[in-house]
């Protein structure tokens, strides 16, 4: 018999243990020397959750390499060594700074072309309006960008489209009626890719859009000043990581530049400091589940120590109603704050998770914070009743115990379009496969994917539009969105299932819970487990660390 024991401080127990990191629960068996050396590894076939266990191949000599220059214990060498991360890299990953990870603005393309716009409307008095996402990389974008651009003195407002009346992203009579109240120039954030008809419209308009977006390109762009997203498919950056909120802080690095360049700044008009709004930054990248990897990283690891400060009076707020009584993480980010930012634009008010963002009025930070809270709540009780609704035609399909081999769609009448997103993440996490739930009022329904690792579920979308089965849709790889009519959403769940089938299988045969290290239950030791949190924040491209312990518990 195994005996078992976990290293790690992230929830600690002996035999079977279970991790709640910021993007879930992590299950881990550990156990003897013996075990890896004579049976499956660990003494386990499978998991509970029929995954096999594997030790993740390390390199050993990159492994000692990495613990010598970092000055760490050989086990941290390991977990480090079996991310991937090269020996020369290991610095930048362990202790992640701005300096060392933030790449240059100006290798984005149309970056210099949008800030250089921005900078004319300063300089003639322009209004500009920021079109924001309803989610929580929408109002992160949009309240970076209105902070900085409101304290180097621009004429400023917000608009965020209410999911249920306008959809995702620009429409026409919206970008219309902001010009005809006086907008000289959009900013669209986290949306704007794929809005050909509303860009045309507004050029049409005389309104000058700059598309501020991270999702999935086409090889045709929308008419606009600029588009600034590092997956358009001629962006050279190497970012396409990141997150919306993320270009939109390298935008603001970009502007500042500029600025500074052109003597903007004086002793009456000082320039920003970019780093207080990193918090802000780092809320927006843990709750759009993107890799923290690369730049991510540094914006995380650096926006949670701002956030700790508790200087943004909205952030402040919002942390006290979710009771958050220690330095935040990238969990209380994603698990915390994150859902009810979210709450407004799913089934209340679209743009009071940009209001609160933006605002420096305590009392009307606390009155938006509760208000998010009750929505939050409200939004619990919607998604029990889809999901339910949505298990059960999982399980009719498919028998209690059944396994899909490619995607899962569920559909229904009247329900909400706030909650699907969150539906399709629990069915995807139950059967481990990409999901995909559409609820309708009418003859048009709306959609809502989330994927696994190794899925391009943004991609399948762009596909299927362009076949003429989804009227709209886009996304990027782990998340997507679309509008279809309902009569087409068999036709779509069979050039899903057709497209997904390779992706899919391949993800699967090489999904493993995988062992980083081995070490003695008598060497966790307080000193190690502080080395092994470093490794921290955690994503899906950078799990928390299993190890196993060799002296038989």
């Amino acid at each position: 018999m195994c005996f078992f024991a976990c290293l790690c401080s992230f929830n600690q127990a002996l035999f079977f243990f279970k991790q709640k990191t910021a993007y879930g629960f992590e299950y881990g068996l550990v156990g003897s020397d013996m075990c890896i050396r004579n049976c499956f590894l660990l003494g386990v076939r499978r998991s509970a959750l029929e995954q096999g266990w594997k030790k993740r191949p390390v390199v050993m000599r990159h492994a000692e390499a990495i613990a010598d220059r970092l000055g760490v214990s050989p086990i941290v060498g390991q977990l480090i060594a079996g991310r991937g991360i090269a020996v020369e890299d290991a610095q930048a990953f362990y202790n992640p700074s701005l300096k060392e990870s933030l790449p240059d603005p100006a290798t984005f393309q149309d970056m210099e072309l949008g800030a250089g716009r921005i900078i004319r409307a300063l300089e003639q008095g322009e209004e500009i309006a920021i079109f924001g996402d309803y989610d929580v990389d929408g109002a992160t974008s949009s309240a970076v960008l209105y902070r900085f651009l409101t304290a180097v003195g621009a004429k400023m407002r917000i608009y965020i489209p209410d999911r249920m009346k306008e959809g995702y992203g620009p429409n026409a009579a919206a970008l219309i009626g902001l010009r005809d109240a006086g907008v000289d120039l959009v900013i669209t954030v986290d949306c704007g890719i794929l809005s050909y008809e509303p860009l045309a419209a507004a050029k049409e308009a005389g309104l000058d859009v700059i598309v501020v977006d991270h999702h999935k390109a086409e090889t045709t762009l929308p008419e606009a000043v600029a588009v600034i997203n590092p997956n358009r498919l001629d962006d050279e950056s190497g970012q396409g990581h990141l997150a919306a909120v993320g270009v939109a802080f390298l935008l603001t690095v970009a502007i500042n530049r500029l600025l500074r360049g052109a003597g903007w700044y004086t002793a009456d008009r000082p320039a920003p400091d970019l780093l207080t709004l990193l918090d802000i930054v780092a809320l927006g990248t843990v709750a759009d589940v993107v890799p923290l990897t690369g730049a991510n990283r540094a914006l995380v690891t650096q926006g949670l120590k701002v956030m700790a400060n508790r200087k943004n009076v909205g952030l402040t707020c919002l942390a006290d109603v979710g009771r958050i009584s220690e330095a935040p993480t990238a969990y209380h980010a994603g698990f915390i704050l994150g859902p009810r930012v979210n709450a407004g634009g799913r089934v209340g008010e679209a743009g009071l998770g940009a209001r609160l963002l933006t605002t420096d009025n305590a009392n009307e930070a606390r009155q938006i914070a509760d208000k998010l809270d009750k929505y939050n709540e409200e939004r619990r009780f919607i998604e029990a009743e889809v999901l339910e609704a949505a298990m059960g035609q999982m399980e009719a399909l498919y028998g209690p115990d059944g396994t899909p081999d490619t995607i899962v769609v569920a559909y229904g009448d009247g329900w909400h379009t706030g909650v699907i997103g969150i539906v399709a993440s629990r069915l995807k996490d139950k059967y481990g496969v990409p999901a995909l739930v559409i609820g309708s009022d009418g003859a048009e329904a709306k959609g809502s994917a989330r994927s696994i690792s190794g899925v391009d579920l943004g991609a399948a979308i762009l596909e299927a539009v362009q076949q003429g089965l989804p009227l709209k849709g886009g996304g990027h790889a782990m998340a997507a969105g679309l509008t279809v009519a309902t009569d087409k959403i068999d036709a779509l769940t069979s050039l899903l299932k057709e497209q997904l089938q390779t992706q899919v299988k391949n993800a699967r045969t090489g999904r493993a819970l995988k062992i980083y290290a081995v070490v003695a239950f008598t060497g966790s030791t307080p000193y190690l487990i502080v080395q092994i949190e470093k490794v921290a924040p955690l994503s899906p491209g950078n799990p928390a660390p299993r190890t196993g312990d060799p002296g038989g518990g």
